[in-house]
């Protein structure tokens, strides 16, 4: 038996709507909304096809149906599933996704359906329909419905696409644009449901969030989810472990080669050791030791051999023979009187 977080029965209640309209009227509702045996949604093209009629006919119809319920005894004597459903819209947050809302309701898509039609049936509840910037949401509080998507578009221009940021940051971050908002929905289980009304600001399989727009969130192969897997690591970590996690995480197929391939073309990641990559945000210049050495003593002068393996030990997982070999290379480096090493200059 399908089950239903409210405590009327939908269908029972949609049945008792529909019961006095005309046939036709009642079955154009019933196909639009999925409330009989299909749960499909059928579009005014194609119940003007099933009548012969045409789609603004069809329009026309649904419109006249909806009128008459909410003017008819048995709108009136529904009264308390439509105060319920709205109570429970305003413990849910007051403005939410109309997936989100359909399924904290019940999983059933024939519920599910019952509840969207006694939705655009109820005059308290205001849908606002999908755009570039948010998904299909009802709300029963207009002033509050603009002011948290207000904050949702300062929320997302104060984000750039490198920004990776924990549920709890981001959560703090949206209420900074909500001071004005009632106490009762400055809970984290209401500002996630806020967050979800975008469409511009979203979370990864790992449960960071930022800009849909990023690649750090919208991951699209191999390389965004090494990406995220080395960041969660937190420190140098071999390739092939790094496939190893891809497959754990994300339950993604993994090919060792592939991934190792994968990571040498992505300037996010530096080879810093035998098969061991770090991310180049957390400091690590690209290129082979040579490279390395060079830009140590450009930036901080001549200096002893010691000191060179200091500063190049902090950068690359090597062996000091092998920082020694190419400090040995008179193409690339020099030593002076005083046993310190520069860069030779090019010709």
């Amino acid at each position: 038996m399908a089950t239903s977080s409210v405590s009327f029965k939908p269908k029972q209640v949609v049945k008792r709507l529909l019961v006095n309209l005309p046939d036709r009227a009642r079955d154009v509702l019933t196909l639009r909304f999925g409330l009989g045996k299909s749960t499909d949604r059928m579009t005014l093209d194609a119940i003007g096809q099933k009548y012969g009629i045409t789609r603004e006919r069809v329009r026309q119809i649904e419109a006249y149906a909806l009128g008459a319920i909410r003017k008819s005894d048995a709108y009136a004597a529904e009264k308390a599933a439509f105060a319920e459903l709205e109570t429970l819209l305003h413990s849910l947050g007051g403005i939410v996704v109309e997936d989100d809302f359909l399924g904290h309701v019940s999983k059933d898509e024939s519920l599910k359906n019952c509840i969207h039609f006694l939705l655009v049936i109820g005059e308290p509840f205001k849908k606002r329909k999908e755009d570039e910037d948010f998904r299909h949401r009802w709300h029963v509080n207009e002033e509050l419905a603009g002011n948290v998507e207000e904050a949702l578009h300062k929320l997302y221009q104060s984000l750039s696409t490198e920004d990776l940021l924990p549920e709890s940051e981001m959560v703090g971050r949206l209420l900074q644009h909500l001071e004005d908002i009632s106490e009762k929905y400055k809970n984290q289980e209401i500002i996630k449901r806020w967050l979800a009304i975008s469409k511009k600001i979203g979370k990864n399989p790992m449960g960071d969030w930022g800009t849909t727009d990023s690649s750090n969130i919208k991951t699209k192969g191999i390389r965004d989810y090494a990406f995220l897997v080395v960041r969660k690591h937190g420190s140098p970590i071999h390739f092939r472990d790094v496939a190893k996690q891809i497959e754990k995480l994300f339950a993604k197929k993994a090919h060792v080669a592939t991934t190792h391939n994968e990571l040498i073309k992505d300037k996010r990641f530096v080879l810093v050791g035998r098969g061991l990559y770090a991310l180049a945000e957390w400091g690590y210049s690209p290129g082979i030791v040579r490279d390395v050495i060079r830009n140590v003593i450009e930036k901080d002068g001549p200096m002893t051999k010691d000191d060179i393996v200091s500063k190049v030990m902090k950068e690359r997982y090597v062996k000091e023979n092998t920082i020694s070999v190419n400090l040995q290379n008179p193409k690339y480096f020099k030593r002076d009187r005083e046993g310190k090493y520069s860069v030779v200059s090019a010709a």
